[in-house]
C-alpha cells in the first residue's frame, strides 16, 4: 500500500458538468475491484459523489480523491466538479495532481468547463490529455467533438492516440495511432486487428503528427526524424512520455462506461507522468531557497490541498507529500503558524472512506485527521525545519448575500458553522459591514451559497439561516458653506442646562475636520472637546437618509455660556443641534461607492460587456489586449449599487467564459434619481 514516487500517478479529472468525469472514475474503480458494483450518478451511489448535496443535485460539488492499483502502480484520481461555482475545488485538484485528464462529451459541443480546465492546466504548466466520453449515446460522433477541440484549443499539440471503432452505434474497439495497430474488445481484454479501411488514412495522419511531436523532445530524435529514420520501440515509448511531460502533445482518448477500463489504466501507468519526473518545487527553509524533488530521502514536507469537516470524524486534511515521507506517531511543524501537530494516524482517501497506512511517501496523497491549526494551503514539515512553498491561490468571490439566522440568538452558532464551512471552501469569504449592520457571505454563485445554507441547516451545525440583498453603504455630504447657531437651554429646577454655539460648516477633502476661531472667550476652551464630540457623534447619521456624513469641515466661530448652567453635555447637545440645522441648509447630497471593475472577456463578447456596463451607469476607461490570445481586459468605474447581480449576469451573458474583479475605489456624488430612490426607501 506504500508506493514510491515513481509508482504513483496523480491525475485530476476536469471538465464540464455531466460530461462523465465521475462515471469514468467509477468505471475504473469497479474494473479494478475497488468497488463491488458499478455506481451511477443518477442513482446517487457512486464512490466520488457521496455528499448529500451531490446525491440530491446529481452532480459533484467538491473534489474527491480515489485510487486504484494496477501493475504495481497506484493511480490517484482527483475528481473535480464541473459546475461554475466550484472553481476553487478544481484549483485544489490541480494543486494535488501531476497531470489532468479533461473529459468532453461526444453528445454535446465542447463546453466552457473544458475551456476553464484547459486554462487551469496552462496556468499550472501541467501535462494533460483529453477523454471523449459517451460514445454509446445516440447521434454522437467522436470526430465532431475532436474537430471542436481543434477549433477551441488549436490543433498543434492535440492529437488522437485512440480512434474509436464503432459498429451499430457501439464501441467495439480502437485504433492505437501511436503504434499503428487496431484492437477489438473481448471482455476486459483486447485482441489485435487490422486497422479498418475507413480509418487508415486518419490513423496514418495522427501517427505522423505524433512522431513529429515526439522528435521535438530530443535532438537525437530530431536528427533521426529529419533523416527519415524510424522512431520505434523504447525510443518511441520514452519519446511519447517526454512529449506529454513537456506539454508538446495532448493525447485524445475515448471511452464508454464499463468498456476499455484496463486499457485506460494501462495508458495512465505507461504515459502519464509520475511525480518524481515533474519539475522540482521551489521552496524556502528558514528563509533559504531550496528545491523539493519528491524524493523519499528529502526532508519531510506536505501541503494540504483540501480541508473537509465531517460531522462524525471531524476535520480531515487532504495532503500531497512534497518531500520525504509522512509517518504516523510523529510530530510535524506547521510552517505558517509555528504550531506543532502530533500525527497519530495516517490515511489514504477512497471517497468518503479513509484507509489507514503506516506512511505516505513523497509524491503520494494522504489524509490527516483532527489537526489543530492547519488550513488549506499550509505546509507541515520536519519539526526541525521551517519549509514553505507558494500558497494555493484562490480567486476572490464577488457574489454577495446578506446572511442572518432565522431565529434570534443563534448568531454565534451561525458564525461557528460559517467558519468551518469556509475552511472547507476558501472561495467563500465573510464580511461584517458595521455601517449597514449586515453580515455578508460572498461566493462564486447562487448554487454555492444555496448549498452553504443547506449545510448550515444540517448536522452538526443545525442553524437555519436566510439570505437577503446586500445593502449599499452610501455617504452624505454638503455642497455649500453655511453658518448656523445651535442653542440648548433648559430649566428644570436647580441647575439648568445652557450651551450656545455658532458653527460654520463647509465642504472639504478630508472625512471630517474640526477647527475653532473663537475670540475673546465667548466659549471657554474647556468646552471645545465637548463641541467636537457632539459633532463626531452627529456625523454618524446624516439628515437625508441616515447615512454617515463625510467631507465636512466644522469651525466653531462664536457662542455664549452661562457660568452656572453651562456644562460639557449642554455644549455637546448644542453642537448636535447646529449640525442638524447646518446640514439642512448646506445643500446636502448623497455619495455612492464606486468600484473599479476589471473584466477578462473574449473579443467576440466585447459588445455585450460594454453595453451592460453602460446600463449600470459605468464609465469604461480602457479595453486592452489580455495576455491570452483573443481576449480583452475591460476596465470601468461602476457604482457598487449596480453590481449586486453582476456575477450571475456576466455568467449568463458569457456562459461562464468571462471573469472579473471589483474593488472599492472612492465615493462620488450620486445622481438625483438615485438620491430620490434611496431617500424614499424604494
Amino acid at each position: 500500500m506504500v508506493y514510491t514516487s515513481d509508482k504513483v500517478r496523480n491525475i485530476c479529472l476536469l471538465g464540464h458538468r455531466g460530461n462523465g468525469k465521475t462515471t469514468l472514475a467509477e468505471s475504473l474503480l469497479f474494473w479494478n475491484g475497488k468497488t463491488d458494483r458499478l455506481g451511477s450518478v443518477t442513482q446517487g451511489n457512486t464512490v466520488c459523489d457521496y455528499d448529500p448535496e451531490e446525491i440530491k443535485r446529481k452532480m459533484s460539488v467538491s473534489l474527491t480523491s480515489v485510487f486504484l492499483e494496477h501493475r504495481d502502480t497506484k493511480i490517484n484520481l482527483i475528481d473535480g466538479p464541473g459546475f461554475y461555482d466550484f472553481v476553487g475545488e478544481n484549483i485544489s485538484a490541480v494543486a494535488a495532481a501531476d497531470a489532468a485528464l479533461i473529459v468532453a462529451s461526444a453528445k454535446q459541443s465542447v463546453s466552457v468547463g473544458a475551456e476553464k480546465a484547459v486554462s487551469l492546466t496552462e496556468k499550472a504548466k501541467m501535462p494533460k490529455a483529453f477523454f471523449i466520453s459517451q460514445l454509446d449515446v445516440e447521434n454522437t460522433d467522436y470526430f465532431t467533438t475532436l474537430d471542436q477541440l481543434y477549433a477551441k484549443f488549436g490543433d498543434q499539440h492535440i492529437c488522437p492516440v485512440w480512434l474509436p471503432i464503432m459498429e451499430g452505434g457501439k464501441w467495439t474497439g480502437y485504433v492505437d495511432t501511436l503504434h499503428s495497430i487496431a484492437f477489438l474488445f473481448k471482455g476486459n481484454d483486447v485482441t489485435a486487428a487490422d486497422i479498418p479501411a475507413a480509418l487508415v488514412d486518419r490513423a496514418a495522419e495522427c501517427h505522423d503528427k505524433l512522431i513529429e511531436l515526439i522528435a521535438e523532445t530530443d535532438d537525437e530524435l530530431m536528427n533521426k526524424y529529419f533523416e527519415g529514420e524510424s522512431i520505434e520501440g523504447e525510443e518511441l515509448e520514452k519519446g511519447f512520455r517526454d512529449a506529454m511531460l513537456q506539454c508538446l502533445v495532448f493525447p485524445v482518448l475515448c471511452g464508454v462506461p464499463g468498456i476499455g477500463s484496463r486499457q485506460i489504466a494501462d495508458f495512465m501507468v505507461d504515459y502519464f507522468p509520475a511525480a518524481v519526473s515533474t519539475a522540482a518545487i521551489k521552496a524556502q527553509d528558514k528563509g533559504a531557497d531550496i528545491e523539493l524533488t519528491y524524493s523519499v530521502d528529502g526532508p519531510a514536507a506536505l501541503q494540504i490541498f483540501k480541508t473537509i469537516t465531517d460531522p462524525f470524524v471531524g476535520k480531515l486534511s487532504m495532503f500531497k507529500v512534497l518531500s520525504g515521507k509522512i509517518v504516523k506517531d510523529e510530530t510535524y511543524l506547521n510552517s505558517r503558524t509555528g504550531a506543532k501537530e502530533k500525527v497519530a494516524h495516517v490515511y489514504i482517501p477512497q471517497g468518503k472512506q479513509q484507509v489507514e497506512v503506516d506512511a505516505v511517501n513523497a509524491g503520494d496523497i494522504g489524509v490527516l485527521t483532527k489537526l489543530m491549526s492547519a488550513q488549506t494551503g499550509d505546509v507541515l514539515c520536519d519539526k526541525n525545519r521551517e519549509i514553505t512553498v507558494s500558497p494555493i491561490e484562490f480567486p476572490k468571490s464577488y457574489f454577495g448575500r446578506a446572511i442572518a439566522p432565522v431565529t434570534k440568538g443563534e448568531e454565534e452558532r451561525m458564525a461557528s458553522g460559517l467558519a468551518k464551512l469556509m475552511e472547507q471552501d476558501p472561495t467563500l469569504r465573510l464580511e461584517n459591514n458595521v455601517e449597514t449592520g449586515q453580515t455578508v457571505i460572498y461566493g462564486a454563485g447562487d448554487i454555492q451559497l444555496d448549498i452553504l445554507v443547506n449545510r448550515l441547516a444540517g448536522k452538526p451545525y443545525a442553524v437555519k439561516v436566510a439570505l437577503d440583498d446586500v445593502r449599499v453603504a452610501y455617504r452624505e455630504t454638503i455642497r455649500k458653506k453655511v453658518k448656523v447657531q445651535g442653542k440648548h437651554k433648559k430649566q428644570s429646577g436647580g441647575h439648568g442646562q445652557f450651551g450656545d454655539v455658532w458653527i460654520e460648516f463647509e465642504p472639504c477633502d478630508e472625512p471630517f475636520v474640526f477647527a475653532e476661531t473663537v475670540f475673546g472667550g465667548a466659549v471657554p476652551k474647556n468646552y471645545f472637546p465637548a463641541v467636537e464630540k457632539g459633532l463626531r457623534e452627529s456625523i454618524k447619521t446624516g439628515v437625508l437618509a441616515g447615512y454617515p456624513v463625510t467631507g465636512l469641515k466644522a469651525t466653531l466661530t462664536d457662542g455664549s455660556y452661562h457660568p452656572v448652567d453651562s456644562s460639557e453635555m449642554a455644549f455637546k447637545i448644542a453642537a448636535s443641534l447646529a449640525f442638524k440645522e447646518g446640514m439642512k441648509q448646506a445643500s446636502p447630497t448623497l455619495l455612492e461607492p464606486i468600484g473599479r471593475l476589471i473584466v477578462n472577456v473574449s473579443d467576440a463578447l466585447m459588445g455585450d460587456i460594454i453595453g451592460d456596463i453602460n446600463k449600470r451607469r459605468g464609465q469604461v476607461l480602457s479595453m486592452d489586449a489580455a495576455p491570452e490570445h483573443g481576449r480583452r481586459i475591460v476596465q470601468a468605474d461602476v457604482p457598487a449599487s449596480e453590481m449586486g447581480d453582476y456575477a450571475m449576469n456576466l455568467r449568463s451573458m458569457t456562459h461562464g467564459r468571462a471573469s472579473f474583479d471589483f474593488d472599492f475605489l472612492e465615493y462620488r456624488p450620486a445622481p438625483e434619481t438615485v438620491i430620490e430612490k434611496v431617500v424614499s426607501g424604494k
